[in-house]
């Protein structure tokens, strides 16, 4: 797209952030524009969340991504792992990642309302992080759930329109929360090269979905090369992919002597996420590396 040149020669305007929020409030079917605050990026909302509540407890439910639990520590909470998700009941603060990362655990939209009925009785709140629900099962979003006042919702732009590095995320939550959230950030907050760019993809339906089905298929492409060397694929999203394996670290350390980068977890030395080759040239190194893998590096 042709960014105006204002985009980068001027202050943002409000009216245009207003615009974004009314946008992205249809994409992801928040009840108004009022419950949707943009940011520069969720990772800069979870310090400012996590300050809603005084220092107290929060449980995450895990393994996740650890960066939840790192923010809610330094805003003076005692933070707590769990894979049980009844044991969120109990905290100040409960956290849930949905869909997961790294395995692509969804948690029902139904237990995830129940959990914050329960912390809403507390005085508690829940915070989903919905940082992959663009190329999840939709209908178990809790976008449209926020009214309650015990739900914030983070939604990441970067991940699925492939722009991490334009810095673009929203809180979902009532009102008053989002009110809370954007005095904290002052006036300016989202770039207008951001704002516009924003604009565009969210309301580019048509785009959105021809690129969910096409991760789909890559998805699916990837499952059976890796499946074909041994490598089953046991959960993730249709933007990565996520192994369980005993030999974890073989196959980590083969693919890296060829150049190709995998996730792997240093507690959980079992697991691996694979990420989806950019390009038919990456589509064949990937099928060599395991091929050579396979013949001990013999071709």
């Amino acid at each position: 797209m042709d960014l105006p040149a204002t985009a980068l020669t001027r202050l943002p305007e409000p009216g245009l952030a207003r615009e974004l929020a009314g946008v992205a409030a249809r994409a992801y079917g928040a009840p108004r524009a009022e419950d949707l605050l943009p940011a520069p990026g969720t990772q800069i909302l979870l310090p400012r969340v996590y300050g809603l509540r005084p220092p107290g407890r929060a449980v995450v439910l895990g393994p996740t991504y650890a960066e939840h639990a790192h923010a809610a520590a330094l805003a003076g909470h005692r933070v707590e792992e769990t894979a049980d998700i009844s044991w969120l009941e109990a905290a100040d603060i409960a956290v849930v990642v949905n869909p997961n990362n790294p395995d692509g655990r969804i948690v029902s939209r139904e237990s995830l309302l129940d959990l914050a009925g329960r912390l809403e009785r507390r005085g508690g709140l829940l915070v989903v992080d919905e940082a992959f629900m663009d190329v999840g099962p939709r209908g178990q979003s809790l976008c449209g759930d926020v009214d309650a006042g015990t739900i914030v919702v983070l939604r990441s732009f970067g991940k699925f329109f492939g722009l991490a590095g334009l810095r673009l995320g929203f809180a979902v939550a009532s009102a008053a929360i989002v009110q809370k959230l954007d005095a904290a950030f002052g006036p300016w907050a989202v770039s207008g090269m951001a704002l516009e760019y924003g604009l565009h993809a969210l309301s580019d339906t048509g785009w959105q979905e021809a690129m969910r089905a096409r991760l789909e298929a890559e998805a699916a492409r990837l499952d059976g090369m890796l499946g074909e060397h041994g490598v089953m694929v046991d959960g993730g999203t249709s933007l990565f992919r996520h192994v369980t394996a005993g030999n974890a670290d073989d196959i980590f350390r083969a693919l890296g002597e060829a150049g190709i980068l995998v996730r792997r977890f240093r507690d959980r030395p079992r697991e691996l996420r694979f990420g989806l080759p950019g390009s038919e040239t990456e589509w064949d190194r990937l099928a060599t590396a395991l091929a050579l893998r396979e013949t001990g590096g013999q071709k």
